[in-house]
């Protein structure tokens, strides 16, 4: 017989999985008073640790997918207490800028699709410019000649990830969140409240679990729609102040975004890959992202090659999350996030603390009930 612990008294939430979205909550759940643990065998460096960092609904916006949309945008403007709430606790700088995105064209096809879009944002109610190639320039100086014009969504904003992680993990650990460094093997049926069994063998008890695993997430909860799809990136090192806010382009027709750091740090991204858990950074994807990155920003071959990695982002059928009630009772699901997990993590959490104690969900959320794909 497995050896159990946590039983209720011992914890009143246990989530599995230590990214943002599993910490975010976590966070939330302790600030509540809540007693919380999280399991992850390396909590930040899934997804989170390799993502771009744009909480950019705006520039990311599509034509079928409002409620992703107004989703978003509900998140975004969480963002600034969010951020402010987590740097007084921890001191830690999360490098958020507010600059906007600037999406750029190269021939009147890119165009024509530029102010189709932007027409489109409009009857959205969403803030763009559209911009000639001279005006481009005269924002983002190191840009191509070639650029002909672009869009600037000057509400999107962005982050370091990596920061946003750090602190969390110390704004869980002040508030006593108990992290175990473990993989989660599945949940755990019967017995007075849900469990979930660790690799090593023991379980792990709970009054609830919140299944925020990400690409992860099916392995916990079978019948859950995520599956992994695959993200190479780049971070490039050059001198601050190279580019001064998100640059993105269609270039080959494959999309393409740099997204500068305070320290002069570039990440540039991303794939979108359909090939399961193949963590393989490959020659034709770093060649490609860089061939790409030149044509929008030709400075960029000039800097250094800092890293390469590659990510799994969670990704649904209808590319909206998965948050509320999912699976045995006591269980609720934080997943399915997609591209966008920096983005939704304050509306993410928010919704699941509600949930754990009964409070209001925001009404955004409930078009991210679990319960849509079920038969």
């Amino acid at each position: 017989m497995p050896r159990e612990t946590g039983a209720p008294a011992g914890h009143d939430v246990i989530v599995v999985g230590g990214g943002v979205a599993g910490l975010s909550a976590a966070w939330r759940a302790a600030k509540l008073g809540l007693s919380v643990a999280v399991i992850d065998p390396h909590p930040g460096r899934g997804a989170t640790h390799v993502s771009g960092g744009m909480l950019a609904p705006v520039s990311e916006v599509t034509y079928t997918e409002e409620p992703l949309l107004q989703l978003g945008l509900a998140s975004l403007a969480r963002w600034p207490a969010f951020r402010d709430e987590l740097q007084e606790e921890t001191g830690i700088d999360l490098d958020y800028r507010t600059d906007g995105t600037l999406q750029v064209g190269y021939h009147s096809d890119d165009m024509a699709y530029l102010d189709r879009l932007a027409e489109f944002e409009r009857t959205l109610g969403l803030r763009v410019e559209r911009l000639t190639g001279r005006e481009c320039r005269a924002e983002e100086p190191m840009l191509s000649p070639s650029v002909r014009g672009g869009l600037l969504a000057r509400d999107d904003a962005w982050v370091n990830p990596r920061k946003v992680v750090t602190a969390l993990l110390a704004a869980v650990d002040r508030h006593g969140v108990r992290v175990i460094p473990e993989r989660a093997a599945g949940l755990v049926a019967g017995g007075d409240s849900p469990g979930v069994r660790l690799g090593s063998g023991e379980v792990v008890r709970g009054a609830w679990v919140v299944v925020a695993a990400g690409a992860w997430s099916s392995e916990i909860l079978p019948g859950l729609p995520v599956r992994p799809v695959k993200g190479q990136i780049l971070r490039l090192r050059g001198p601050a102040g190279f580019l001064s806010r998100c640059v993105r382009g269609l270039v080959h027709g494959s999309p393409v975004y740099l997204v500068p750091r305070g320290d002069g740090e570039i990440t540039l991204g991303a794939t979108m890959e359909e090939l399961g858990f193949d963590g393989r950074v490959t020659a034709g994807a770093v060649y490609e992202l860089l061939r790409d990155a030149h044509e929008l920003v030709p400075g960029v071959t000039e800097l250094e090659l800092a890293e390469t990695a590659t990510g799994f982002r969670p990704g649904t059928p209808d590319n909206l999350p998965l948050i509320g009630p999912a699976g045995p009772p006591g269980v609720l699901a934080a997943t399915g996030h997609g591209r966008g997990g920096i983005l939704l993590a304050p509306i993410s959490a928010e919704a699941i603390a509600a949930f754990l104690t009964d409070g209001p969900v925001p009404d955004v959320v409930k078009s991210c009930d679990p319960g849509r794909f079920r038969s």
